[in-house]
């Protein structure tokens, strides 16, 4: 049984430490903790997750934020996954910093790569894992904030909310959507 795991981010070492990043990061710890690497090919960086009999497919797309659908849909084809096995996991203002929330559907909540992805796949019906980077920006500084470094005091917890990202990934593929929600949602 495969499953998709779609980590957003932009491509680029001036994005890599960003908020906005934080579907990258997601995935690098997911990877890492395997001691597995991902191989560039078409439309992302790429790497397969055996875990407990279930494969998972990390996806980090190489098509920036606002075209991330193309990605999803072409990972989707080639790997014959259907759309209830697809998880994106992304940043989101709306959420206290570090608190998670997975949702089976949704808005795109202003993000813009929820938009594309719902533009690309014609649905709003797939899973998605919002991590929460908090909104503590000035009026008209949110593109500054959201491309911008976490604080020191970020950083200190970063890490241990980066590995229970993964963790609520890997168990929406093991234990499916509705128990992961009530596990990961209400810490």
């Amino acid at each position: 049984m495969k499953f998709l795991i779609v980590g957003l981010g932009n491509i680029g070492s001036e994005y890599a430490e960003t908020r906005h990043n934080i579907g990258f990061k997601v995935l690098d710890a997911l990877a890492g903790a395997s001691n597995l690497f991902f191989r560039t090919d078409r439309y992302g960086d790429v790497c397969e997750l055996k875990h407990k009999g279930k494969m998972f497919i990390l996806l980090k797309p190489s098509t920036f934020m606002n075209l991330s659908g193309n990605a999803v849909r072409y990972w989707m084809q080639q790997e014959k996954i259907p759309l209830e096995h697809v998880l994106v996991i992304t940043d989101d203002l709306a959420l206290p910093y570090g608190k998670l929330r997975m949702r089976g559907q949704g808005s795109d909540g202003g993000h813009n790569g929820l938009k594309h992805i719902n533009q690309i796949l014609q649905t709003t019906q797939y899973a998605r894992l919002r991590f929460g980077i908090s909104a503590e920006f000035s009026k008209g500084q949110q593109v500054d904030y959201v491309l911008g470094l976490w604080s020191d005091e970020e950083l200190k917890t970063l890490k241990e909310h980066i590995e229970r990202a993964g963790k609520a990934a890997l168990s929406f593929g093991l234990i499916g959507l509705p128990r992961t929600m009530n596990e990961f949602n209400t810490k």
